[in-house]
């Protein structure tokens, strides 16, 4: 069911029978709800695709119950210590936590039907990023990643490659931002998979809120411009063809590898050097985003949209721990109180920017963590990992504004209609690219696996259809 301000329909009614159930029959009704409609609808090219899409992952698994999803008729011990707060739809509530939020509620949509079986911050992630299971347990693990499958961005760089996408104008196909996320090991799912890395993203490892940001990797080295750049790539070629002891060209040197010519087509695109000049912006602008990292970060994602980037991927936090990301597992209501406001205002301001620069109908935005947390508070004033039920809000690219899609029980700890997996999100930003997300490509042993396992919620975007 999508529910849509001012459409009202009677949602299945399932809590009885999770109780009667118990776990191995909630199990059997989430399968009965993925052969639903969005599972079951022939797939057909959306008429108005998608030209960018940015993904915004909060790192550490925020709480569906102080975010997009409270109940405030639970026990306290669920329904936590966030009084809702009214929308700009009436009778929608959100935590008092998101108030910039809630006033664009009706400019979002928000899917309260997430979930999968991986416990782990890493195993999750991957998930979360690929859209499918690991093949291996990756907690701490520091497996070969090009075993791994490509994420949606390295997809999409793959098939612009490949000529099934239109090139944008912009060099630059797959952006991460402003870091790795890393747990004793950089998680997997951040990179091109067996894709290798030519399609890895191009990946930001500074902090666009400093005083002093740039990208190293753009910046040739003192003294070299470009005209002095041109010089040696013209003595390069020259070198290349001219002939060695045998008479034939210069094998060593001959040709760049993809590689080095990547490199050098974002060093002389001026598009690309103005895309990363945040200073540019105006001092209010910025303040609008917030001065820290998250904001600027999002921020900095507007700038890559209006250069013509097709897939931008801000990460919020860098590393495991409660203290050092949303892994709340202690004390989750002063740490959320943290971590609330400033993507509250980032994220608002984000849709309200793209919007304003009529660019939001054909960029996409999703935010999301790699799962939610426990129903119950625990023992230590905190959450838990819960990757049974969570929440995950779209904006934009058709998106129906105001929507809820999928809900959960009164608990928020399983779906009750509508479940939606990580499979099914990654086939939705495909789809809404106009790619197949059943296309297959082939692994390092040649073996064909389509692009997505899941299949597109094509209810969320009913003009798209």
């Amino acid at each position: 069911m999508l529910e849509i301000p001012g459409i009202w329909e009677r949602p299945q009614q399932r809590r009885q029978f999770l109780r009667e159930a118990g776990l191995s029959g909630i199990a059997a009704m989430l399968n009965q709800t993925m052969s639903g409609p969005h599972a079951a609808a022939a797939l057909t090219a959306p008429s108005r695709p998608i030209k960018s899409c940015i993904v915004v992952m909060l790192y550490g698994g925020p709480s569906q119950l102080e975010t997009w999803d409270p109940k405030p008729r639970a026990p306290s011990e669920i329904r936590g210590e966030y009084p809702p707060i009214a929308t700009a739809i009436p009778g929608r509530l959100v935590s008092e936590q998101l108030p910039r939020c809630a006033k664009i509620l009706d400019r979002l949509a928000v899917v309260r039907s997430l979930h999968h079986g991986m416990g782990n911050h890493n195993s999750a992630m991957y998930q979360a990023l690929v859209g499918r299971p690991p093949k291996v347990d990756l907690d701490i693990l520091g497996a070969d990643r090009s075993i791994d499958f490509p994420n949606v961005g390295a997809a999409l760089s793959f098939l612009t490659a490949a000529g099934r996408l239109p090139r944008t104008g912009s060099p630059l196909v797959n952006v991460a931002l402003p870091h790795v996320m890393h747990n004793v090991v950089d998680l997997a799912g951040q990179n091109a998979g067996f894709l290798l890395g030519e399609h890895d993203p191009f990946q930001l490892t500074t902090d666009p809120n400093a005083a002093d940001f740039t990208i190293p990797d753009l910046t040739p080295p003192a003294g070299v411009t470009l005209a002095r750049l041109d010089e040696r790539l013209s003595l390069r070629a020259r070198l290349e063809n001219s002939p060695g002891k045998d008479g034939n060209p210069r094998a060593a040197m001959a040709g760049m590898d993809g590689y080095q010519q990547r490199a050098l087509e974002l060093i002389r695109s001026k598009a690309v050097r103005q895309a990363f000049q945040i200073a540019d912006e105006s001092g209010r602008i910025r303040e609008r985003y917030g001065r820290n990292t998250l904001g600027q970060s999002l921020l900095l994602a507007r700038k890559l949209v209006e250069a013509g980037v097709r897939f931008i991927n801000v990460n919020d936090k860098v590393y495991n721990g409660q203290d050092a990301n949303w892994d709340s597992h202690a004390n989750i209501f002063p740490r959320h109180r943290e971590l609330l406001p400033p993507f509250d205002q980032g994220f608002a301001t984000l849709i309200e920017d793209l919007d304003e620069r009529g660019l939001l109908d054909e960029t996409l935005v999703v935010a999301m963590g790699e799962f939610g947390r426990t129903p119950r508070v625990n023992g230590s004033a905190g959450r838990d990992h819960w990757p049974n039920c969570y929440s995950a809000v779209f904006a934009g690219g058709g998106a129906a504004r105001g929507a809820v899609f999928g809900e959960s029980d009164r608990e928020a700890a399983y779906p009750i209609s509508n479940a939606v997996t990580p499979g099914d999100l990654v086939a939705t930003l495909l789809w809404r690219f106009g790619i197949d997300p059943k296309h297959e490509i082939h692994d390092l042993l040649g073996r064909p696996l389509p692009l997505a396992e899941g299949s597109p919620i094509k209810e969320l975007f009913p003009g798209a259809n």
